[in-house]
């Protein structure tokens, strides 16, 4: 199951067991439970602390448990191979089982023992799904540490009766005690957000003892993140309130164009950025969704940013890089079918369509990529482009039109998506040209048509917004207000790359300086001399 090179990383990792844990299998006769048999085998012999055994009497097989030998009660399940993207996991459950000390903070863990209660999870995973792993780490963590939670994680293709039965049409897919808990990416903090009901004021209340920072940076993906390294750099103290540390980079899979780098992938380029971050003394707070901007009366006067959980944090220069989100259709049935047939994910939810009839809704690069991946996947894929021609790249769309298995409609406006009240039956298309009305019977729509910025929060600040919502910058990254920077997918620069993003975040940390000490007191200056 795994190569010489697999196996000597794995040796390599396990070194660091403090104590000896078990693998505890159920198998049957077919040939996922010899793949099963195998893999434990070869980890086993890994390390002398490793024992596996294949007496296990759980109803889905196969299966395995990871578990300390010394207290049975903590434990975490993996139903089907947790290999591909959710290889890192499996090797994780091994360290933390055998003691090796996680990478979260201590609150974080205290806040875990702590919850009162007994959670049975089972989380569904597809072995493409590039926002599972984080979601299979935080529930590996929490059972871990906690003998009143379990956690059960299935691999969706293993176990697709399973996956239908409970109507998963989106990975990640979490239920807690039998009923739906959530959809898509968490993270521990997350999860302890719905679970303990006093964490939002308690994040609130450190939030509000916290001094006013010189600069704060609003939203933590590749914009924030680099703005917030270059002020930290200055010596300016610095903080990051983000809603989802990483941003729109976590939903992204293949990274070809970031230069000096021929590829990565979104979830490690995000966990890059935190850690370098990390080397520098930056106040990141997650989980803060910023609810209102309330800019200095006067110029050198702190601004204030209110927050969603009731806090709020206050700066002499701010830079806004909240970042775009998924474009919605806006059509009747998608909120409906959301998850149920509508997604956003095609390297997520792609698995689960195997074999059946999808639509891909946008012809641009990101569509045109989209239904190229699924096509290797679903039994049908129909493209459905607004305009009078697909707007990707030639390359894209030639390698498009290879595939037996696509059809694209041009002058197709998507008016509805349909179902039986469960899940996606079908969508129904206008064409511009003739105006005349079609029904596609499909079971899974997939909507790429671009992104929208997140400034609803700014609509009552005084900040410009194009008529698309972004913020107006100037070649310094300044907007109208002074002391209010931005960067990013969320600003009227052009083209939306992270590369680009950086560098806009960057230049606006450097105006932010700038502003600073234009705009600092004599006495200050004085003291910095």
């Amino acid at each position: 199951m795994l190569d010489a090179t697999m196996k000597q990383q794995l040796k390599t990792y396990l070194a660091n067991l403090r104590e000896p844990i078990e693998l505890v299998a159920s198998l049957s006769n077919d040939a996922k439970s010899a793949q099963t048999r195998e893999l434990l085998e070869e980890i086993a012999v890994l390390h002398e602390m490793v024992s596996a055994s294949f007496g296990g009497t759980d109803e889905r097989k196969p299966s395995f448990v990871v578990r300390r030998a010394s207290d049975a009660t903590r434990w975490v399940r993996f139903a089907g191979l947790p290999l591909g993207h959710e290889f890192t996991s499996l090797v994780l459950a091994l360290l933390w089982a055998g003691g090796h000390p996680p990478k979260v903070s201590e609150d974080v863990l205290e806040q875990v023992r702590a919850l009162e209660g007994d959670f049975a999870f089972e989380m569904y995973f597809s072995l493409s799904c590039h926002n599972c792993p984080d979601v299979v780490q935080a529930l590996t963590l929490m059972a871990l540490e906690n003998p009143r939670i379990t956690t059960t994680l299935v691999e969706g293709g293993t176990f697709q009766a399973e996956v239908d039965a409970r109507n998963v049409l989106a990975v990640p897919a979490t239920f807690l005690n039998g009923e739906m808990f959530a959809s898509g990416k968490m993270g521990v903090e997350e999860i302890l957000a719905k679970l303990d009901g006093n964490a939002g004021a308690r994040a609130a209340a450190k939030m509000a003892d916290k001094e006013p920072f010189d600069v704060l940076v609003v939203g933590g993906g590749p914009a924030g993140a680099a703005a917030a390294i270059y002020t930290a750099r200055k010596g300016f103290s610095t903080g990051i309130a983000a809603e989802r540390f990483g941003g729109q980079v976590l939903d992204t899979l293949g990274i070809e164009n970031f230069i000096s780098v021929p590829y990565t992938e979104g979830p490690k380029l995000a966990s890059q950025l935190e850690a370098h971050v990390g080397e520098y003394d930056i106040d990141v707070m997650n989980l803060a969704a910023a609810k209102a901007l309330i800019p200095a009366k006067r110029k050198g006067d702190l601004h204030e940013v209110l927050f969603d959980n009731g806090a709020s944090l206050k700066a002499r220069a701010l830079v806004l890089a909240t970042g775009a989100r998924w474009k919605n259709l806006g059509v009747p049935g998608e909120q409906e079918y959301r998850n149920r047939g509508v997604a956003y994910c095609p390297h997520c939810d792609g698995p689960l369509f195997k074999g059946k009839r999808v639509a891909v809704i946008g012809g641009g690069n990101s569509g045109v990529e989209a239904a190229i991946d699924l096509a290797n996947i679903v039994g049908h894929v129909t493209v459905l482009e607004f305009d009078s021609a697909l707007r990707a790249d030639q390359v894209l769309q030639d390698k498009l039109r290879s595939l037996a298995n696509v059809d694209v409609l041009v002058n197709a406006q998507t008016t509805e998506i349909t179902g039986d009240g469960e899940r996606v039956g079908g969508l129904v298309y206008r064409n511009r040209v003739s105006g005349q009305e079609k029904r596609l019977e499909l079971e899974g729509v997939f909507v790429q048509i671009g992104l929208v910025p997140n400034t609803e929060w700014l609509k009552d600040s005084g900040i410009d917004l194009s008529r698309h919502g972004e913020i107006q910058i100037d070649e310094r990254a300044g907007t109208n207000l002074p002391g209010v920077f931005a960067a990013g997918d969320v600003t009227t620069v052009p083209y939306k790359q992270i590369v680009i993003a950086m560098g806009e975040g960057s230049k606006a940390a450097l105006s932010a300086f700038d502003y600073i000490i234009r705009n600092a007191p004599a006495d200050e200056l004085a003291e910095a001399a």
